[in-house]
């Protein structure tokens, strides 16, 4: 009998504190959920996301590529923008900087760390993981999974049949030009994007939302930010392979480009990668993706990416995906595939994510700057200085320049 009681006492004990981890894991990630675009600090949550949500893991590379090291430089002291000198020290601070790293014709030049960055810590890449799906797209085109992207995307997934996507090229989705209605307002509550995100706060399925949407214009007419667009592209790369994508990303991307570090995708509650923004990697890896492109997607002597596909998926070929059309005054950039293309004649392009998360390329200089970032202030209201991405790249292009 005691030996049973003992036996019963041990199970409770196993039971309470297995239920007391599942609360504390989900309060964790619902409280981080709430809480963003509120003003509240993330820097520490968003280089642990791991610890909150599911995760595909994305391997280290068994030939780990390290970037070999150029001759140091110093940051300028200041930089312009819209006529005003501003500091760049207290710029990096204001934006909870936690990584800054710069390379110099693929080698390092710069290499900072605060708060809770590290060289081996991973870093939610928010919406720059949109260029890590298009990349993986262009590969999947090139074995011949996917026949052309001029097809609609409902081809390949039936289940579209009737939502917005029925019929869209997979081409438009991928320049966000769907044709799907979409409100990525942050500060509000009920827009598309947060409806999204609550998704991963209490559970539930990414795919299912897809054809919860509505039209709103003509496919492959008007530019309009969709992060539901970047999830349809991944829904699309999982049915044409076969396997998830972070599976898929191992072999075709992370082993051939010599990644350090384990990285890793947030999912929803059935597996499915979070597409759209939840890849976490290093800096010093996530530089690796833009030293590819840089290099028209050949990395090593080895053609990764296909090259015609690295060039279209950083050039504007529609006027409606030009920096003119778009008019945006706080961000004035155009659209590819999954990147953002800037104004001017350096061909400079990025992906970026939320939070001020930056991978920068600058081909006509030969310059990549990776900025990863928990900038309290994004997206508390409207206003340009709850952004600061144009900012941003008035410093980046500061850098660029210097050499």
């Amino acid at each position: 009998m005691k030996k049973i009681i003992l036996g019963v006492i041990a199970l409770v004990v196993v039971l309470v504190t297995g239920s007391l981890w599942f609360f504390s894991q989900n309060i964790d990630r619902a409280s981080t959920i709430a809480t963003l675009f509120t003003g509240a600090e993330q820097y520490d949550n968003f280089h642990r996301m791991d610890e909150m949500f599911p995760v595909n893991t994305v391997p280290a590379s068994t030939t780990p590529y390290n970037f070999p090291d150029g001759d140091p430089i110093t940051l300028p002291e200041s930089f312009t923008f819209k006529g005003n000198a501003v500091d760049t020290e207290t710029f990096l601070t204001e934006t909870d900087t936690s990584a800054l790293l710069v390379l110099k014709d693929g080698a390092v030049v710069l290499e900072r760390y605060m708060l809770t960055g590290g060289r081996d810590q991973q870093w939610l890449s928010m919406s720059v993981a949109k260029s890590f799906v298009s990349a993986l797209i262009g590969i999947a085109v090139d074995e011949g999974h996917i026949a052309s992207i001029e097809q609609p995307i409902s081809d390949y997934l039936p289940e579209l049949a009737g939502s917005s996507y029925d019929g869209v090229r997979i081409k438009d989705v991928l320049q966000m030009s769907s044709g799907t209605a979409w409100n990525e307002d942050y500060s509000d509550p009920d827009s598309d994007i947060n409806r999204f995100g609550r998704i991963f706060a209490l559970g539930g399925s990414l795919n299912d939302f897809m054809s919860t949407l509505a039209r709103a214009n003509e496919p492959g007419t008007v530019n309009h930010y969709n992060s539901t667009d970047t999830q349809v592209l991944g829904a699309l790369l999982v049915k044409t392979t076969g396997r998830s994508i972070a599976d898929y990303m191992a072999e075709k991307l992370w082993q051939p480009l010599g990644a350090e570090n384990d990285a890793y995708w947030l999912t929803d509650s059935e597996g499915m990668e979070m597409a759209f923004g939840g890849f976490n990697a290093t800096a010093r890896d996530y530089a690796k993706l833009g030293e590819l492109y840089r290099n028209g997607g050949m990395w090593n002597g080895t053609q990764i990416v296909p090259a015609d596909w690295a060039k279209a998926s950083v050039t504007p070929d529609a006027p409606h995906l030009t920096p003119e059309v778009a008019g945006d005054p706080f961000l004035p950039v155009g659209y590819g595939y999954q990147w953002w293309v800037l104004d001017g004649d350096e061909g400079e392009y990025s992906g970026i994510g939320v939070y001020n998360q930056f991978v920068y390329v600058n081909p006509t200089h030969g310059v990549v700057i990776v900025k990863l970032s928990a900038n309290s202030n994004y997206a508390v209201d409207l206003q340009e200085s709850s952004y600061r991405e144009n900012e941003t790249f008035h410093l980046f292009r500061e850098i660029a320049r210097s050499f």
